[in-house]
């Protein structure tokens, strides 16, 4: 449910003429079989969506021949085997967006805008004090990038980030973008951050899901080690 509820769907644009001035997503592939789209270029990992067969997808051709990432339809990418695709001459684009600039004093919006990217590196690596977005990322590394997209400039550990912005201090006052932190009781201090998505679910690069990928906040686990939000 909760992958559902996150990246439901597999965006599925049909279209053959590329859009005047438009962003190119990529080509246009159509299953030939049922072909699972997985968190990362590896059949054991995460499987976002189960596409049926003849399913139209945006593909991207990535530095391995036999996988293609695929475009999700919250922003986010997967990838499939590419036997299982069939690469259409047809490029995929959309309308290119006025440019807007993110500015801290743009409050949510900007921070509304650090949700939507994040979701675009589900599936990145864990790697401690890495701050690669696509081959290997920690917590508080995934998060300061994410904050210098919109122009903040975060320290580089998750217990300083906690230090830094406006406290919330209830569940209930959470808003798309804002950063969370936990407890790690080996090391006596905040160790672990991650941000808030909205309805109660967070996204973070952890050691334990390999990862970048989201959680439920309200678990148990979660809730218990939570010890401060930031906005």
């Amino acid at each position: 449910m909760r992958v559902k509820s996150l990246i439901s769907a597999v965006l599925a644009l049909a279209a053959s003429v590329a859009i005047a001035h438009g962003d190119v997503l990529g080509k246009l592939g159509q299953t030939t079989e049922s072909a699972p789209i997985y968190s990362s270029m590896r059949t054991g990992s995460r499987v976002y969506y189960r596409a049926k067969p003849y399913e139209y997808l945006v593909i991207q051709e990535t530095k391995y021949p036999s996988w293609y990432r695929v475009l999700l339809q919250n922003g986010a990418y997967g990838y499939v085997v590419a036997s299982r695709v069939a690469k259409l001459p047809y490029e995929v684009t959309q309308q290119r967006p006025t440019e807007t600039s993110y500015e801290p004093s743009r409050g949510a919006m900007a921070r509304s805008y650090v949700a939507r990217q994040s979701l675009r590196y589900l599936g990145t690596p864990y790697k401690w004090g890495g701050d690669d977005m696509y081959n290997g990322v920690d917590c508080s590394g995934f998060v300061k990038n994410l904050y210098g997209q919109i122009g903040i400039d975060l320290p580089r550990t998750a217990a300083e980030q906690a230090m830094v912005g406006q406290p919330i201090s209830r569940l209930e006052d959470l808003q798309p973008g804002d950063r969370l932190y936990f407890w790690e009781n080996k090391r006596g201090e905040i160790g672990h951050t991650g941000i808030y998505l909205g309805g109660g679910y967070f996204v973070h690069s952890s050691h334990g899901n390999h990862g970048v990928a989201t959680d439920y906040l309200g678990e148990a686990r979660w809730r218990r080690i939570l010890v401060a939000a930031r906005r």
